[in-house]
């Protein structure tokens, strides 16, 4: 047995154990927080109708958010979880299937580190410090986002460039621009570190087909589908890219000032404390992440610069990786020596751990309601009764857990549009071919006043058709028209 051991890497065959825990504990924490009533119809409920209808041979419109899955945002990557819910289609796709392509990151991460660093031990830390991220980990208990597939993706690109393989490196590329349109905002940078470092003409496609793709993807795809190329570009401050460009010159204090507000600083402390800033040392691997956190940084939009949500995930691979490049290159002692830089990263990754990462008796470990909850519960009893095929508007916490039909409504929408749509313009409308479709209702019983004065308007028009001690579901009574929207 023992001799088995040493012929077929002990280290890897840790971490494959690790990487079942691993898979096995967040699988099944990220479901029982789905069945807890913990997610939404943003974002886990979106992407469950979205596949769902494509494992049906239908267009992805998404009527949670009144857009074509694939035109918010290129995730082609998706498809591959179509198969699935041709056999068993369920929310436990999407939870398991992401813990289990993040889980599967660490190998490429593994395997840098083992061939760098002569050490199996530390190529094992290595690997389980890329799992407890706060961003990894962050990302991973966010709802569901396709986003998930980077954390395997560009490990493998990574691990691939830096020891030539290049057949895996072109497999790692390709699967990363089918996640989504920006993911340029990686490769780009990695393409470039190719073409400085390894090979100039794989680098050099390498950028050149990011590009391509982003352009294809934004100017045609995102074009064709929901009528622009992109729907962020208010996240650039001081007016989008050309008042951005202007005030650089013009402002610059305002700018600085900019860059130092809501907490953007602590944002790359977070980022770069797990890792012991010991990529500084060596910057070039760990400069492949500069633009993402550059760009999450600049952007007026709170989510993309904090750490526990899904846009930052991205830019870990290359700090791990680039810290392993780093200590690769020191020498084994003195105080400048490998010995030293492994334990300030030993040292981050434990505090960063405890501190901001959902790890088990940490102090970033979500509270959340179990499955066996009385408002779960209940909230199944009241899903139960909804028929097969009809069509909803529910609280967006039931939401998800009705997607599968042809259209699920996160309430008050379409009644009066909120968060709907590719801009603003249908805000505050009524839907109204949408609105006279709308079969049944599933809210609270006890809903907030928002909620409460949005069903006072259609009241008239809702029969009750069942009750719990927590939820109503209300049936259309048709002989009843729709009020008009006050």
């Amino acid at each position: 047995m023992k001799s088995w051991l040493r012929s077929h890497d002990p280290g890897l065959l840790a971490l494959c154990g690790i990487i079942v825990v691993f898979i096995v504990y967040y699988g099944s924490l990220t479901l029982n927080i789905h069945h807890g009533l913990g997610t939404a119809a943003y974002d886990s409920g979106l992407y469950d109708q979205g596949v769902w209808l494509l494992s049906r041979f239908q267009s992805p419109f998404v009527t949670t958010m009144g857009r074509n899955l694939l035109g918010d945002h290129t995730s082609f990557v998706l498809l591959l979880l179509v198969p699935f819910y041709w056999v068993a289609p369920g929310a436990w796709i999407l939870f398991w299937s992401q813990a289990a392509v993040i889980g599967l990151g660490s190998v490429p991460v593994y395997l840098y580190g083992r061939d760098a660093l002569r050490s199996s031990r530390l190529a094992l830390f290595f690997a389980v410090a890329y799992l407890a991220h706060p961003a990894v980990l962050g990302a991973l208990l966010e709802n569901y986002h396709p986003d998930s597939f980077l954390g395997l993706f560009v490990p493998l690109a990574l691990w691939a460039a830096l020891t030539h393989r290049w057949r895996w490196y072109a497999v790692a590329v390709a699967g990363a621009l089918l996640v989504k349109e920006d993911v340029a905002l990686v490769i780009v940078p990695l393409g470039i570190w190719v073409a400085a470092r390894r090979d100039r003409r794989i680098g050099l496609v390498t950028a050149g087909a990011a590009v391509f793709a982003t352009l294809i993807a934004m100017f045609v795809v995102m074009r064709s589908l929901i009528g622009v190329p992109t729907r962020n570009a208010w996240r650039i401050p001081f007016g989008g890219p050309t008042g951005f460009l202007s005030a650089v010159f013009t402002r610059p204090r305002e700018v600085a000032s900019y860059f130092t507000s809501e907490d953007r600083p602590w944002y790359l402390l977070q980022m770069m404390l797990p890792m012991g800033f010991q990529f500084f040392r060596r910057p070039s691997v760990a400069l492949v992440s500069a633009l993402v956190l550059f760009t999450n940084v600049l952007s007026t939009y709170w989510y993309q610069f904090h750490v526990q949500y899904h846009y930052s995930i991205v830019a870990v691979p290359a700090l791990v990786f680039g810290t392993i490049w780093s200590i690769k290159q020191l020498p084994v002692t003195g105080l400048g020596g490998r010995r030293v830089a492994i334990v300030c990263v030993v040292l981050g990754t434990g505090v960063s751990a405890l501190l901001w990462s959902p790890i088990p008796k940490g102090r970033a470990m979500p509270a959340y309601w179990a499955p066996s909850h009385p408002v779960a519960v209940a909230a199944r009893e009241a899903v139960e009764v909804v028929p097969d095929g009809a069509v909803v508007a529910a609280h967006y916490r039931i939401a998800p857990h009705l997607a599968y039909r042809e259209e699920i409504y996160q309430f008050p929408t379409p009644f009066r549009a909120v968060l709907y749509g590719v801009g603003l313009e249908l805000e505050g409308t009524r839907l109204d071919e949408c609105a006279e479709r709308v079969e049944f209702l599933v809210l609270q019983k006890n809903m907030s006043a928002e909620a409460a004065n949005d069903f006072a308007v259609i009241e008239d028009a809702f029969d009750e058709y069942f009750e719990n001690e927590h939820w109503v579901v209300w049936q259309r009574d048709d002989s009843v028209p729709l009020p008009p929207l006050n």
